[in-house]
């Protein structure tokens, strides 16, 4: 006989009284690429014989179980679960692994009672088959059947979310090995971490970095670093404050095709950024955009303005908006959906971030903002949350699935980046726009691969 259905909302366990050989019991699981991920992680076992994971730029794991431990994990299942059930003991398991288990198998675990030997042993026949009808495991186990009878409600699985780390912006730099590197100038590298994210981006392909600042002092940190200067072009300059100036001089006279910054104050770089004069200005209001690659949402997450506006008035607000949509254009998302940010998702008239954001909707509408879809005034939960959309009635076509979040001034933004950051394990690129040339504007906590992403986007904006 077999047991109740496995997926019912009670765990019931069978007794060894209750026990008689020839019953059994099953299950039907689909081997996916989160299943691979979930035992890699779970077990630690990273072992290539048996998880055979290539990072693509599908931002899954995809691989191979050899010789079946994943259907060694279901019989083990079945047995705690069902058949005994809960309160069995292991004794000795004996498995023969016959076929590898591979991605998208089906498997089909099922044990059976073959004999009761004495009081409280069982032994079962186990066996897992694939969907062609492949036998991939067979053995026996021998347990202690539990001796007091238990129901209960199933437990609910909790929900895992699987991340991995940098897997938005490892797209981003593979989108840029078809794209020529261009000269970008680097301001004032003068330490190992701007220098070894300059060289490093050199070194994919995805810039030809030309570094500005103390030649000396620049010479110092490669050698620091180990790293070789070999072929590297240095336009020397006594401090940092030259160095910005002599980077956006260079940028003005088509040089180089970008900036980055490196070991300087950011106000130090946009001061001779923005001058009037002899900086990189252009008819558009210059903005800076993070684009955060967050463990728990589905597509890159673009943040503006975080570093350049403090508080900006509806104008600024049209060219912040403008600027974002068009890095989302550069990053290939062709119809953006940008969410202006407020504490609440009606229009308040005490409120002036719902205004602005009332505003700025119907400025799209007129095509003041083109290339992308704006709503607004949205919460912070409204844009990002389909579950609270869902809760409050809203029909949009951006809440619950923005692409762009605008926030109402430089330090909401800067706030939210920063706990998406520091609390959600979120990765930060980022680059200013509005200039006549892309800005990789790097924090001094940015991994490699921050760095990395950052001079990406610069590439890709450039196009």
């Amino acid at each position: 006989m077999s047991v109740p259905d496995p997926v019912a909302s009670f765990i019931e366990n069978r007794t060894f009284a209750e026990l008689a050989v020839g019953d059994h019991a099953g299950s039907v699981r689909t081997l996916t690429a989160r299943d691979i991920s979930l035992f890699a992680v779970m077990s630690g076992d990273v072992n290539p014989a048996h998880v055979d994971a290539v990072y693509a730029a599908t931002d899954m794991f995809h691989g191979v179980i050899a010789h079946g431990m994943w259907g060694a994990a279901l019989i083990s299942a079945v047995l705690g679960t069902q058949l005994p059930g809960p309160g069995t003991i292991f004794l000795d398991q004996s498995l023969s692994f016959k076929a590898p288990v591979g991605l998208g198998d089906t498997i089909t675990t099922q044990v059976t009672v073959t004999d009761k030997p004495k009081e409280g042993r069982v032994t079962l026949a186990c066996a897992c088959v694939n969907q062609d009808g492949v036998t991939v495991i067979d053995g026996i186990a021998r347990v202690i059947a539990p001796d007091t009878k238990v129901r209960r409600p199933r437990m609910v699985l909790p929900q895992v979310a699987l991340h991995a780390p940098a897997a938005q912006y490892a797209r981003l730099i593979a989108a840029t090995t078809v794209l020529t590197p261009v000269r970008t100038g680097v301001v004032h590298p003068c330490d190992v971490l701007s220098l070894t994210g300059a060289l490093d981006a050199g070194a994919r392909g995805i810039i030809v970095p030309v570094l500005i600042g103390p030649a000396a002092r620049i010479a110092a940190t490669a050698e620091a670093a180990g790293r070789s200067l070999k072929g590297v072009e240095v336009v020397d300059a006594p401090h940092s404050h030259a160095a910005a100036a002599q980077a956006v001089a260079l940028a003005r006279a088509s040089r180089v095709a970008a900036l980055m910054k490196g070991a300087l104050h950011t106000d130090e770089l946009m001061e001779a950024v923005v001058d009037a004069d002899l900086g990189l200005r252009t008819d558009r209001r210059m903005s800076h955009v993070y684009v955060l690659d967050v463990p728990t949402y589905p597509k890159p997450l673009l943040i503006t303005d975080a570093a350049i506006n403090v508080t900006p008035d509806l104008s600024a607000k049209r060219d912040i908006v403008q600027n974002a949509i068009d890095l989302a254009h550069a990053l290939g998302t062709p119809h953006p959906k940008v969410a202006i940010l407020a504490a609440v998702e009606t229009v308040n008239t005490r409120m002036p971030a719902t205004l602005d954001a009332a505003a700025l909707c119907k400025m799209a509408d007129r095509g003041q903002i083109t290339g992308g879809i704006l709503d607004g005034p949205l919460a912070f939960d409204n844009a990002i949350s389909p579950a609270s959309v869902a809760a409050k009635g809203i029909v949009s076509l951006v809440a619950g699935a923005a692409d762009i979040l605008v926030a109402p001034d430089l330090e909401s933004a800067n706030m939210m980046a920063k706990q998406m950051i520091y609390l959600a394990g979120a990765d930060a690129a980022g680059l200013v726009m509005g200039a006549s040339v892309p800005i990789i504007l790097t924090s001094r906590a940015d991994n490699a691969w921050s760095r990395l992403a950052s001079c990406a986007l610069a590439r890709l904006v450039i196009g």
